[in-house]
């Protein structure tokens, strides 16, 4: 992606190295059942509210890493794309877009949907409209996920804001009040679809980038692969051994990385409708 002379976004809350309450996630299965539930915003009003908290024990600050602020950089340039494209969508729409906050941090934050380790990876709470990202997923998603690339990283921002969109669209408060009415697999269904509606979105953005010229060669195929490479079915195999299709909260595979495609191929933001779709 071609990004070293575009404008970066000033909506970045750099929190690395702070401190702040310490969470317990033992109960839950440990990290690969986390990372399963949580990647990529799942809603952390249920499920973040589910962990148990264990007080507001200080947690050692960490110093930051100086290769790290050229991922940052990478990041907010990124943030800054989306404001654009999203701000013209809205206007067309005879809507005003609202600019969320990216938060950066290490080891664990204090968000408006309660306290979040970096286990959960990085997720959008709709309470105060912020991104939380802990760097060190970015290493993680090239090396344990085998997902390389920039444009891997812009696919995860852009799914992110992804789940903004959908908040200021009002689509969040309508699957949060009708999943609250459904049995668990009925609700991880929902939950599917809402996921695989912002990874649409994340290709809606990267159709706005491709049109302003800053795509390269492969970076498709980068998004694509980070994609494909966060589908509950691979998760589960690789985490367990094998796949439990009505526990699924994210997608397959197969099915992420379709909707991203369809999002950059048409566009169009009304070719989204994931809810509707015979198959998800």
């Amino acid at each position: 992606m071609r990004w070293r002379d575009e404008r970066p976004s000033t909506n970045i809350e750099d929190r690395r190295g702070m401190s702040g309450g310490k969470i317990a996630i033992g109960g839950l299965g440990g990290i690969v059942v986390l990372v399963i539930a949580l990647l990529f915003g799942a809603d952390p009003r249920q499920l973040l509210e589910q962990l148990p908290q264990q007080g507001s024990s200080p947690q050692t600050s960490r110093a930051v890493n100086p290769q790290d602020e050229e991922l940052k950089q990478f990041v907010a340039v990124v943030l800054a794309q989306t404001e654009d494209a999203w701000g013209d969508i809205f206007r067309q729409m005879g809507k005003s877009y609202r600019k969320p906050t990216l938060v950066l941090f290490t080891d664990q934050v204090d968000s408006g949907c309660g306290v979040a380790g970096a286990a959960v990876g990085p997720f959008y709470c709709p309470r105060d409209e912020k991104l939380y990202i802990d760097l060190a997923f970015f290493h993680e998603l090239r090396t344990r996920f085998r997902a390389p690339g920039d444009f891997a990283v812009a696919y995860v921002v852009a799914h992110e804001v992804g789940h903004h969109v959908q908040n200021l669209l009002g689509t969040m408060d309508r699957v949060d009040s009708a999943r609250r009415r459904m049995s668990e697999e009925q609700a991880n269904r929902v939950s599917v679809r809402l996921e695989l509606q912002a990874d649409f979105l994340a290709g809606i953005w990267a159709h706005y980038a491709q049109n302003r010229g800053i795509v390269e060669p492969g970076d498709v195929e980068e998004a694509l692969g980070a994609a494909s490479a966060v589908g509950d079915d691979r998760l589960q195999r690789e985490g367990q051994g094998y796949v439990v299709p009505d526990s699924f909260t994210h997608g397959t595979s197969e099915q992420r990385a379709r909707w991203f495609r369809k999002g950059l191929d048409t566009g169009d933001v009304r070719a989204g409708d994931t809810f509707n779709a015979s198959e998800p």
